[in-house]
């Protein structure tokens, strides 16, 4: 059913009157039900002009009108994982008159965020982590004798992560009054994959119990006085019975008590389980709701992977906006030029993390079936498989984002570094990514890859320097990482043939004496730009482009630092530990004294907004990087 379609759009202004949940608890069930109607058509209103994630919380939407009429939020904390499914909660929370903001520069933020409101109570956009918040949060309470109920909502694609398990397992050991509420729609990001996602599939609903005892039932009772005793002691234990058939069992052996599966979408069975749940004191609880993701929105339901996160949309078609064509993504040719690589390279494999479209290995997914590995969310898992997968004379290619790398930094020291196995990791999504805001931003990958020893960390300048840069990672001898930005190329061209380029050397792009320019990866074109620039104020700007930086360049770094007296780096990350640091310290141990700056992101989490506008705020354009350059050398100068 397309909700949009409906006339009048909005039969009641419902939504109008909530200022909090409160507002919902004096509200009779159909007035909620119509509600809920009014929450779809927003979301999927501002999400076509503002693009976010529309499937996710089409999904919940019933789900968070329940458990915040149910429990007396924000007294009673609600813990969202992943957060991509808060968009109802933003609603009902007092934000809706800034709502077509959401994911704007200055705008909502498309994930929970506690600065915007006392009912969020924690940031997050990775996964898997409520459980342990509310564990925590849970625990903090009884050791400070405060009442109120703790609340986390977990999606299934989530329980594929170890982290989700490990909160599971000290729940039930501290006993805490703890309720988890799994929403079951059988999706991630892409479709969930993995022998635990095909047993949360096992799903009964309450009339197929009820036909399996009634089947039972007659049969037992044509054994006469047997059959009546049997079956007596089976009525005494209907709900283990029930837990048997259903993943009920799993989440017993954690000693929570398991309620459902419950419909997701039927509000008045909702808000009674949930109203019995609350009432339930005696440890953890989890509450199993079955949901569809994109429920309301027929394009949405039918291809909920394409409208998990989404640009601006045309409604009535579903087809994305109109956009001025441009080149070719990075992912794109990423994904692209590793099929061109596995077709030649039998030993190649595709691995990612629940995300098989977002990083470009669906078409590899396709083509090379035997070697492509979905492990669902579960970084640290994937990096250690993939090591597994090189012990044994593969060459895997683990392609995955780079603020969700950062979960796996262990594995990729000690299961992957330690040994020296020839492990490739494509680091999608590097430098500030957009609207996602700081909790997807990849800022941070070179500072904490720069110390790793063994590895060699590669920064394309462009696409085709790209395709290149993946043939060498896959035929080197240890582990190698590839640092791509979000978005399209330069439109350069690709060239027909690969090549390995030669570990640790860089390139001059254009000769100066006044001052060496060393931009990393993306940074490369903006500092030719800004030398143009200077050279129009007569300072001539040397520019080379590092390609490594691991290990860097000595030879050529240090020989034109030498030349120019003077260095600017130029970096899509953060500058504590980054590139620039990394140049400052080869001047220092090859003795070369000379003066260094260093532009990149500072000691903050960067905000959400358009890419170009974090560049340009940032002084990381062509006009940042040519005005910091003039102004550092006047004060060279002056020393």
């Amino acid at each position: 059913m397309l909700l949009v379609d409906k006339e009048p759009l909005v039969r009641k202004k419902l939504l109008q009157s909530i200022r909090s949940p409160h507002d919902l608890r004096s509200m009779e069930l159909a007035d909620l039900e119509d509600l809920a109607d009014e929450l779809r058509q927003t979301i999927i209103a501002t999400v076509a002009d503002t693009g976010g994630h529309l499937a996710p919380s089409l999904g919940v939407v019933e789900l968070t009108l329940a458990l915040h009429y149910v429990f007396d939020t924000p007294n009673d904390k609600l813990i969202w994982d992943v957060g991509h499914q808060a968009y109802a909660h933003k609603l009902l929370t007092g934000r809706q008159n800034r709502f077509h903001t959401l994911r704007q520069h200055g705008g909502l933020s498309g994930f929970p965020k506690r600065s915007e409101s006392v009912f969020d109570t924690i940031e997050t956009g990775h996964s898997s982590t409520s459980i342990s918040f509310g564990v925590g949060v849970a625990a903090a309470r009884h050791i400070q004798k405060r009442p109120g109920k703790v609340v986390a909502v977990i999606g299934d694609g989530s329980m594929t992560a170890g982290m989700a398990f490990e909160g599971l397992n000290h729940a039930g050991d501290l006993d805490e009054d703890l309720v988890v509420v799994l929403n079951d729609n059988e999706m991630s990001i892409s479709e969930n994959v993995g022998a635990l996602s095909s047993f949360m599939s096992r799903k009964l609903t309450g009339r197929a119990i009820r036909r399996l005892r009634d089947h039972i039932e007659e049969r037992l009772l044509a054994l006469s006085t047997v059959g009546e005793n049997v079956l007596n002691l089976l009525r005494k234990s209907e709900e283990s019975m029930k837990a048997f058939f259903t993943p009920g069992m799993l989440f017993e052996a954690f000693k929570f008590k398991y309620v459902g599966p419950i419909p997701g979408h039927q509000l008045e069975d909702l808000i009674a389980t949930l109203e019995n749940v609350r009432d339930h004191n005696h440890g953890p609880v989890l509450v199993h709701v079955i949901t569809t993701k994109g429920k309301g929105y027929l394009h949405a339901e039918q291809n909920p992977g394409m409208y998990h996160g989404v640009g601006p949309f045309d409604i009535a078609s579903g087809k994305s906006k109109p956009a001025q064509a441009t080149s070719p993504s990075y992912t794109k040719v990423f994904g692209e030029t590793l099929c061109r690589i596995a077709r030649e390279d039998a030993r190649v494999v595709g691995i990612t993390a629940a995300m098989p479209d977002g990083t470009g290995l669906a078409p590899f997914c396709t083509a090379f079936p035997d070697r492509f590995f979905d492990v669902g969310i579960a970084e640290q898992h994937g990096l250690t498989f993939a090591a597994g997968l090189a012990l044994e004379g593969m060459r895997p290619c683990f392609a995955v984002y780079s603020s969700f790398m950062q979960r796996a930094l262990d594995q990729l020291i000690h299961d992957v570094c330690l040994p020296n196995l020839p492990v490739t990791i494509a680091l999608d999504r590097s430098g500030v990514v957009g609207a996602d805001g700081p909790t997807h931003h990849g800022v941070f990958d070179l500072a904490y890859l720069r110390f790793i020893p063994n590895i060699t960390v590669m920064m394309p300048k462009d696409e085709n320097e790209l395709q290149h840069m993946l043939y060498t990672a896959l035929n080197m001898e240890g582990p190698a990482v590839l640092r791509y930005p979000r978005g399209q190329g330069e439109g350069i061209g690709l060239d027909s043939s690969l090549q390995a380029l030669e570990r640790g050397k860089g390139e001059l792009l254009r000769e100066g004496s006044d001052l060496l320019l060393l931009p990393a990866g993306n940074r490369v074109y903006p500092a030719l730009h800004a030398a143009e620039l200077l050279a129009e104020q007569g300072i001539s700007a040397a520019v080379v482009n590092p390609r490594f930086l691991k290990p860097l360049d000595a030879t050529l770094i240090c020989s034109w630092a030498s030349r120019t007296g003077a260095v600017l780096t130029v970096e899509d990350g953060t500058v504590l530990g980054g590139f620039g640091s990394a140049v400052a310290q080869l001047l220092q141990e090859q003795e070369v004294y000379i003066p260094v700056k260093m532009l990149g992101f500072g000691d903050a989490f960067v905000d959400q907004g358009p890419q170009a506008l974090l560049w340009h705020q940032a002084g990381l354009d062509a006009a940042g990087i040519a005005s910091a350059a003039e102004a550092f050398l006047e004060k060279c100068r002056l020393r």
